[in-house]
């Protein structure tokens, strides 16, 4: 490893960063040195300051012919040995896997090591790769990384993946026993806005040694891109949800109107309330059922999400949210019918700000797609002030990967939403279905006032049905969009003049 007085230099035509900032960009046939640098997570702040004091520079993603055209499943196949695996004989129970560049994850990304308080770069050496059968010229030299993941140990058995970090500043996490699904991102910038997206990316990680006694696993992150850098540290948690709590420092290089927070991506190909164009066998393909929402008002949202004819972005306005993500509510196979699959064991994500964040709103965007692998959700928190050039931003949340969030309202919640066409020439029909101890009193069922207001549009039919073994009810309505291309539904059950369901939103598009 570079020196921390050598380090983000580039030889040669490379660029040449800061020597004060804090990552090595090491050439190609230039191996790392062995030496250790004291580490704190202070080191990394500075290096993002000083990062974004100088011109953007393009990460390297240079990479021999043959990791580059191949195809997933030989990248795939590419895979570190068992024996090199990081502190895979650990008592702490956490193991890292480095992954390996190549296929569509180009960007080289330095690891560290952190023990006792110093840092030690971590090598790159393709004896400790199988490489699946593809056929390489000479072994690659000196690639770093295009990130990890973290595997956790229990009861002396095989480790299973609890997160990864991998691509861009994309990663991921499952709680035990679930499949990996939904992502979340460092950073946003400029999602669904017209001026194009911006991507950051990590450039390095400073992984901590984990100690039996914090059962934890801190990770800290650099992020650039064109527009910012930032410092991130990542606390990771075992147990029934995997928690991760995700502190960062931002500094623009210029002023920024359009990032989002604790972005998160998910895939809906057709689920119940709206299967368009879906000719298939299975009752839905979702990776999620809903946005989740609690407002600084403690007003419990529910916004069922769907695969559009074309691109929706939608605006929760709120000012010092308390909690919003992304739920997958159908836990059962019956759900799906999906053997191969299995989307009833994706995690659910729940962000729960620290500190106050703000006015601003929970941005939602359904992208069109015809592909059960395109991650075609996506949510984030969009604060109403921009990042300022030059000024440090500072921000925190808890991120619960889940079967099901730690708060939940005390309301009745929705356990299903249904469309399709109703009666009449242009009429849609809706089933939407609440479950929860309020609708157990069944003398004051009758009681029970139904808010249910479209915008634009109008309401030609609705019913109210409760079920005989009580505790949950359905609303059936027609809605008459009246020729308008977009309709957005808020319905709601009072009891008493007091809501006793969770606020349901939905947006008609044809």
């Amino acid at each position: 490893m570079l020196k921390r007085r050598d380090v983000l230099q580039l030889a040669g035509s490379a660029a040449t960063f800061a020597a004060t900032s804090g990552i090595s960009e090491a050439l190609a046939d230039e191996p790392a040195s062995k030496a250790a640098t004291p580490f704190s997570n202070s080191n990394v702040v500075d290096a993002a300051r000083a990062l974004a004091a100088k011109p953007f520079v393009a990460p390297r993603t240079e990479l021999p012919g043959g990791l580059v055209h191949i195809s997933s499943d030989a990248y795939e196949a590419i895979h570190i040995k068992p024996e090199a695996l990081i502190w895979a004989k650990d008592p702490a129970g956490f193991v890292i896997e480095p992954l390996h560049r190549g296929f569509v994850y180009k960007t080289r990304v330095e690891m560290n090591l952190v023990e006792d308080g110093k840092a030690r770069r971590l090598n790159y050496n393709a004896s400790d790769f199988v490489f699946g059968g593809l056929n390489l010229n000479a072994p690659p030299k000196n690639l770093d990384f295009s990130g990890f993941r973290v595997l956790r140990r229990t009861d002396g058995g095989e480790p299973q993946e609890m997160a990864i970090f991998q691509g861009a500043s994309f990663f991921r996490a499952v709680a035990p026993g679930q499949d990996p699904g939904v992502k979340a991102r460092g950073l946003s910038i400029r999602v669904g806005d017209s001026r194009g997206e911006e991507i950051p990316f990590f450039r390095a990680f400073w992984i901590e040694k984990p100690t039996t006694a914090e059962n934890a696993l801190t990770i800290h992150a650099l992020l650039d891109s064109p527009s910012v850098a930032g410092a991130y540290r990542f606390t990771l948690h075992p147990g029934g949800a995997t928690i991760i709590d995700t502190e960062c420092s931002l500094f623009p290089r210029v002023d920024i109107d359009n990032f989002g927070l604790a972005a998160m991506s998910a895939t809906c190909l057709f689920n119940p309330v709206d299967r368009r164009g879906a000719d298939d066998i299975r009752e839905a393909v979702a990776e999620l059922t809903g946005v989740q929402m609690l407002t600084g008002a403690d007003e419990w949202v529910w916004r069922p999400v769907a695969n559009r004819g074309a691109l929706q972005i939608s605006d929760f306005i709120d000012e010092n949210p308390k909690g919003f993500g992304f739920m997958q509510r159908n836990r059962r196979y019956d759900d799906f019918y999906d053997d191969l699959h299995h989307w009833e064991r994706r995690p659910s994500l729940w962000i729960e700000p620290i500190g106050d964040w703000g006015a601003g709103s929970v941005e939602l965007l359904e992208i069109p797609s015809h592909e059960e692998s395109a991650q075609n959700i996506i949510a984030f928190w969009r604060s109403k002030a921009p990042l300022a050039k030059g000024q440090q931003a500072n921000f925190a949340y808890r991120q619960f990967w889940c079967w099901s969030p730690p708060s939940s309202p005390a309301f009745a919640m929705t356990r299903d939403s249904r469309g399709g066409r109703g009666h009449g020439a242009g009429v849609e029909r809706f089933l939407v279905e609440f479950y929860g101890e309020p609708l157990a009193e069944k003398d004051r069922l009758s009681d029970i006032k139904v808010e249910l207001t479209p915008s634009p549009g109008k309401i030609r039919y609705s019913r109210l049905f409760f079920s005989p073994e009580g505790k949950n009810c359905r609303l059936l309505f027609d809605l008459d969009p009246r020729g308008h291309g977009a309709c957005e539904l808020r319905l709601i059950l009072k009891l008493d003049g007091a809501p006793i369901t969770e606020t349901w939103l939905y947006r008609w598009t044809p």
